[in-house]
């Protein structure tokens, strides 16, 4: 058993809860264990420059933690995005437009942001899958006021850790067992089975092949769990 009594092979209990803010066109709350992301989509009526005139969308991710979202505080970005954040941000803008049919959408943009406030492990995955659901949120408003086609919906995504820590294989890492794990891996996927997004990297010494397939095998378990959270969430 671990600390907070999961299994191994256990997700923490984890929710999300739909429109929770009253002006973004699409929001969620997500709860996994401690941590707690807030996503909002935001609809723009242009896409950036260089996109311009090739009459396809764009999804980006923001991504930020909230100065008491961990135990002690944490200073403001105030100089801009440190190297995580803006490798959070990209990551969450990969994983998202891999759920969208980007040529359906027109000349339009959607920012997600998601804001971490709290901290316990996880907050990059947890801001994939609650962003997920910010962001169709969002298309659903534009399909329902006739502006987008349902065609613009790709396959739902999802994305949950993995790690090994002290020689056991553990699925949704939090921040204690995060902080001092011997392989660390993040894993995006859709409902295809298709990976979106693998980050494994082992902390000391190297990890096998049948190491990684067993981590793999057992994000998609979760995510599985997760994606089936979603579809519940977005049918009600």
């Amino acid at each position: 058993m671990r600390s907070d009594g999961r299994a191994n092979d256990a997700l923490r209990a984890v929710s999300i809860t739909p429109n929770t803010l009253d002006y973004a066109d699409g929001s969620a709350l997500i709860v996994c264990g401690q941590t707690r992301v807030l996503c909002a989509a935001s609809v723009e009526k242009a896409v950036p420059v260089w996109m311009q005139g090739r009459g396809t969308g764009w999804i980006t991710g923001e991504y930020g933690m909230l100065p008491r979202s961990t135990l002690t505080r944490t200073p403001r970005e105030m100089s801009g995005p440190s190297g995580r954040t803006q490798e959070i941000r990209r990551l969450i803008g990969r994983s998202l437009r891999a759920a969208v049919n980007l040529q359906q959408l027109g000349e339009r943009m959607i920012i997600v942001d998601c804001d971490v406030i709290q901290a316990d492990g996880g907050t990059r995955t947890a801001s994939i899958t609650g962003g997920y659901v910010a962001l169709m949120l969002a298309l659903r408003r534009l399909v329902e006021s006739g502006l987008v086609s349902e065609r613009v919906f790709g396959l739902p995504v999802a994305a949950v850790s993995t790690g090994l820590v002290n020689g056991q294989v553990l699925l949704d890492l939090c921040y204690a067992e995060d902080s001092h794990a011997e392989v660390d891996c993040n894993v995006v996927m859709n409902t295809a089975g298709e990976f979106i997004e693998v980050q494994g990297t082992a902390e000391g010494r190297p990890f096998s092949r049948e190491t990684m397939n067993t981590l793999l095998d057992l994000a998609q378990r979760g995510i599985e769990q997760l994606m089936a959270l979603q579809r519940r969430v977005l049918a009600n």
